[in-house]
């Protein structure tokens, strides 16, 4: 999540659906490379979709993962590859999805400051953001049982 006076920190690594809510997360060191973490989250991909994701993502190994799963990759390229793979721009613009998740869950304090020492504390403390970042954002009567519970208006007590 950014520098500190120590150097890098650990970095966050999140797969989110199509409108930016978590689906997926995952702790790296901080000097690990972001491939790594594509390790843990690219397992029990949903069929048919698109798995968008940034240049350091760009390995051949991850590509073939992501479509042995029946899913299309868009990856841009890094520009040493001299063999270039299709991507979309216009798909490539909804990756600004899991950015905003990033940015909703930092508005933690627990989060943006990483009061944890120990990673399964702090991913455990980025867990619980994201669920209330799920009940803010869930609309009633999807999936919900008590339709006017999780509506984002509030309930009288």
């Amino acid at each position: 999540m950014g520098r500190s006076r120590g150097g890098l920190t650990t970095k966050v690594h999140a797969l989110t659906d199509a409108q930016g809510l978590p689906v997926k997360l995952a702790l790296t060191p901080g000097q690990a490379h972001d491939a790594n973490g594509a390790a843990m989250l690219l397992t029990d991909v949903t069929d048919g979709g698109v798995v968008l994701g940034d240049k350091a993502y760009d390995a051949d190994w991850i590509r073939e993962r992501i479509e042995a799963q029946g899913v299309a990759p868009n990856i841009p390229d890094k520009a040493n590859r001299k063999r270039r793979h299709r991507f979309s721009k216009a798909l490539y613009k909804e990756r600004n999805h899991v950015e905003r998740f990033f940015n909703r869950i930092k508005h933690f304090r627990h989060v943006a400051m990483r009061f944890e020492k120990l990673a399964t504390n702090y991913l455990a403390m980025i867990k619980l953001a994201s669920i209330r970042v799920w009940l803010r954002t869930r609309k009633p009567g999807i999936g919900c049982p008590d339709q006017g519970l999780l509506s984002g208006q509030e309930q009288p007590r």
